[in-house]
């Protein structure tokens, strides 16, 4: 720890001295243990009774006053020295006094995104940890890392309050730390011997437009029509009498963050045992078709229990049969002609391909009744992938296509009501189910009231949830960007990490992830941006890779780099431009370092195609930081790819050993 941080202790203590109620607050980020940005002018604000003089006195030697307006808010401004701490800090008013202690003064950064930020060092057992968790647990004794955790909470309006800590990193507090900004944070701190705050705020599963604000997303004119009718809902009461009519079950909760809730899920009873037979009548069933979302078809954000039924037909009995479902988002159980055959039950398994085994025993030749029921939790509910059964001996029946749908039982609020037999679905009145993946309810919540406490700058980690919806994401994701510094008043850096290979399809040709990443590229557009690629640390398994280390360092590099002015090379290669000459193409690339490198792999990343973008795999060579490209099947290219897959294969890489990132680019 560098010399100049204050390791004395700590002289004044807080003490209650009145019994009466306490009318005085500061906002939650403003308490023992936090972080100050360093050598800035810095907002302090809280609540109090209306017009009460409040005196501010800090031990690093400021002393000011303020007084709260007619409504009892108030702001004050401070300025804080260079690195250093602890300190405390004093608040008087006539009627109170406290102290905020543990006061350290460094470099602070908000750290946000969905689950791939928000994965603590546990990871999410017992399939998705972090690289070595248990030993980096072990080890973390880092008393001047800190970071406040946000707690989740999503609102339709802009809100003040909020709930968190300031946390140490320790091995007994390390497992609460987001891994990847914790990673980011200890960098940072090895390099310049200086505390480093976080204030994380992330949630798994949520899109880009949840945290973003609703002036803005109209300026976008994205979501209207589901922000005008989030503001136009249907009364409360008009709900509450529709789902007043059920009987109820609780919603399973978690005891920690490895619960996954089997046996819970498992033990639920929605009376409908009955819908898996074969004789049941679902004539008056409606129609759907899979693979493809089961969450919207109730009402546009529909979160329940769907039971799905199709009549196939099969020749051969004789032999078993495999059951291919891709994946069901979230929780299913399956039967054929009534015998149950498999099924996955609790947190954790949406995109887990389902593969069941069916016994001849069960099967009959002609028709055969598949049931399955379906869960969905919260976010998209749907069955993805490759549908069909099949055998050893080479015949296959695809089940895709229209299936019969019946709802049993919907999720509102924390609990979940089951639907009798006699009721009709077409009798539910329609209204909107607030969610926390809606628009700008993330923003409002858990962004909104962190405003406008000093920061450095932001880390990002986000863009699974908007795969499939890239063209939205070319004007959403700058536009967040643009909307955060215009409301902090502060162009403040903004690094981000590029979303890792991942199989999200089964189908060759529906591959979408690198049209997401594409969009991220884009996006280094926008002034005083970085992207961290991830090419070459994914997991095609693994929607959450374990290498959170890396991802950390790669931030923390852009930091070192654009901030804090180490003389260390940016990260990996950004294409510049490109010429033609003939047949081949040329492309140019900027932080090369002393040179590009194209890695071998049996994999040729590369494909150039002609104004008909048919694409070929391209013959490439190097030379410093330019790569020419050619294809005997291609006379006159015209654009270019490279990593252009769900799945791809880093190559091209920079003298750091930095991969590039996935493109698609029409060559000038």
């Amino acid at each position: 720890m560098c010399k100049s941080l204050k390791l004395i202790p700590l002289l004044i203590l807080f003490t209650h001295c009145f019994d009466t109620p306490h009318t005085f607050r500061v906002a939650p980020l403003f308490s023992d243990g936090m972080v100050l940005q360093r050598n800035k002018i810095v907002d302090i604000w809280g609540t109090a009774s209306p017009n009460t003089d409040i005196q501010i006195l800090s031990e690093w030697g400021q002393k000011l006053s303020t007084k709260s307006n007619d409504t009892g808010a108030w702001k004050a401004k401070l300025t804080t020295a260079n690195a250093g701490g602890p300190f405390f800090l004093k608040i008087n008013t006539n009627k109170e006094s406290f102290t905020i202690k543990d006061i350290l003064i460094g470099e602070v950064w908000l750290a946000s995104g969905q689950s791939n930020m928000e994965m603590s060092l546990m990871g999410y057992p017992p399939n998705d940890t972090i690289l070595n968790y248990k030993e980096e647990i072990r080890r973390a004794n880092y008393p001047f890392i800190r970071m406040f955790n946000v707690e989740k909470q999503f609102s339709i309006v802009p809100a003040k309050d909020f709930k968190g800590s300031w946390l140490e990193a320790s091995p007994s507090q390390i497992e609460k730390f987001s891994a990847t900004a914790y990673f980011f944070a200890l960098e940072i701190h090895k390099k310049l011997d200086i505390p480093i705050g976080i204030i994380h705020s992330s949630w798994g599963g949520s899109p880009c437009e949840s945290w973003t604000s609703e002036k803005k997303l109209f300026e976008l004119g994205l979501y209207e029509e589901t922000l005008k009718e989030m503001n136009q809902n249907v009364p409360n009461k008009v709900v509450e009498k529709w789902f007043g009519q059920f009987n109820s079950i609780e919603i399973p909760k978690q005891r920690d963050s490895n619960d996954r809730l089997e046996k819970e899920y498992e033990e639920l009873d929605f009376s409908d045992n009955q819908l898996n037979r074969v004789d049941y009548n679902d004539t008056e069933w409606q129609e759907t078709i899979l693979p493809g979302r089961f969450d919207s078809l109730v009402s546009s954000n529909f979160d329940g229990v769907v039971w799905l039924r199709k009549d196939i037909f099969i020749e051969n009995v004789d032999v078993d049969y495999d059951l291919h479902i891709g994946y069901i988002d979230d929780m299913d159980k399956t039967y054929i002609n009534g015998n149950f055959i498999g099924g996955l039950n609790g947190w954790g398994y949406w995109n887990k391909k389902r593969k069941y085994k069916i016994s001849k025993l069960f099967l009959k030749e002609g028709k055969n009744t598949i049931a399955i029921r379906a869960i969905d939790t919260g976010g998209p509910g749907r069955f993805e992938g490759v549908m069909n059964i099949s055998n050893n001996i080479g015949d296959t029946v695809h089940i895709d296509g229209a299936w019969k749908y019946l709802p049993v039982a919907e999720i509102y609020e924390d609990k979940i009501y089951t639907y009798s037999q006699n009721y009709s679905i077409k009798d539910r009145p329609s209204f909107l189910k607030y969610n926390p993946f809606m628009p700008t309810v993330l923003f409002n919540s858990m962004i909104y009231p962190l405003i406008p406490y000093t920061i450095r700058g932001v880390i990002w980690y986000q863009g699974e949830s908007n795969v499939g919806r890239h063209v939205e994401y070319n004007k959403l994701f700058p536009g967040m960007i643009k909307d955060w510094r215009r409301r902090w008043k502060n162009d403040f850096p903004f690094y981000f990490v590029q979303i890792a290979p991942y199989k999200y399809t089964e189908e060759i040709g529906n591959h979408q992830s690198q049209l997401l990443r594409d969009s991220q590229r884009k996006s280094l557009k926008l002034s005083n941006t970085g992207m961290v690629v991830t090419l070459d640390i994914g997991n095609f398994s693994n929607i959450h890779p374990a290498n959170k280390q890396e991802v950390g360092n790669r931030l923390a590099r852009l930091a070192l780099v654009n901030q804090y002015d180490s003389g260390l090379n940016p990260l990996g290669p950004i294409l510049t431009s490109s010429s033609t000459e003939k047949s081949y193409v040329e492309l140019e690339f900027e932080h090369v370092g002393s040179g590009l490198i194209l890695k071998q792999s049996k994999f040729n990343e590369f494909e150039i195609a002609g104004e008909d973008m048919k694409f070929f795999k391209a013959n490439t060579s190097i030379s410093k930081n330019k790569l020419t490209l050619n294809s005997k099947n291609v006379i006159l290219p015209k654009y270019v790819r490279y990593a252009w897959s769900d799945i791809p294969q880093a190559t091209l890489f920079n003298s750091d050993n930095f991969p590039a990132s996935s493109f698609l680019h029409k060559v000038n």
